[in-house]
């Protein structure tokens, strides 16, 4: 999964980055509001985290005209302490949830794993397909009650085709998805991460769709059309 990180403070958004990605996601950074806004809007982001004190452009101007502009990715706004009224305005300009500063990663991390979930339809912390089971708290995924053993790209695919379960993705999806603004992406490399995942769970559950992709097809859901 791929968040947009918002942050002016080098220190804070240094250690959010490295919390962010150290429990599996790829993260973008941003210091202020008019970059921010730019690649919010030309970027596939699956959540931002979104601090409102920025200079350029303030995080709530931002927020809006995403918005306004018909983004659709959730949004968890930094707030100052205390400071409710921020809180309302940002929930109102379209926020899906907020956190006030100073806080705990852990907190920042398990928002951030309750808003993707809700996003992705998902109502638990475990997301299972078949002898699959993602535990997006671990950031680890297990097979008939064994972890898996997978490089950072190939969680990254798993977990995404989870996050997605029996729905076909492309892949320019997934390139879009697994790597950072500044990685050289290629997306014929996909190929080989589901190779690769291929031989390490049920070679069955990644069925390919010619001409569009793949999906993840749970045990007893429809065939792939």
């Amino acid at each position: 999964m791929r968040l947009l990180l918002v942050e002016d403070e080098p220190l804070l958004a240094a250690q959010l980055r490295d919390a962010l990605t150290g429990a599996g996601y790829v993260v973008d950074g941003a210091q202020d509001g008019l970059e921010a806004e730019y690649q919010g809007l030309n970027e596939p982001y699956d959540l931002v985290v979104l601090d409102l004190g920025l200079p350029g452009r303030d995080g709530l101007t931002v927020l809006r005209n995403w918005r306004q502009a018909g983004q659709s990715m959730p949004v968890l706004i930094l707030t100052a302490r205390d400071n409710w009224h921020d809180k309302v305005v940002g929930i109102d300009a379209g926020a899906d949830d907020y956190l006030a500063k100073p806080f705990h990663a852990e907190e920042l991390l398990a928002r951030v794993r309750a808003l993707l979930r809700r996003a992705a339809g998902h109502a638990s912390a475990d997301i299972c397909c078949g002898p699959l089971r993602l535990d997006t708290r671990q950031a680890r995924i297990w097979l008939d009650d064994a972890p898996l053993e997978l490089t950072s790209h190939e969680y990254r695919v798993l977990a995404y085709l989870l996050m997605h379960r029996d729905e076909t993705v492309s892949r320019t999806e997934l390139t879009e998805h697994i790597y950072a603004q500044d990685f050289d992406r290629d997306s014929n490399t996909i190929e080989v991460f589901i190779a690769r995942l291929r031989r390490k769970i049920p070679a069955d559950l990644i069925q390919t769709v010619r001409g569009l992709g793949y999906r993840l097809a749970c045990p007893g859901t429809a065939a792939a059309r």
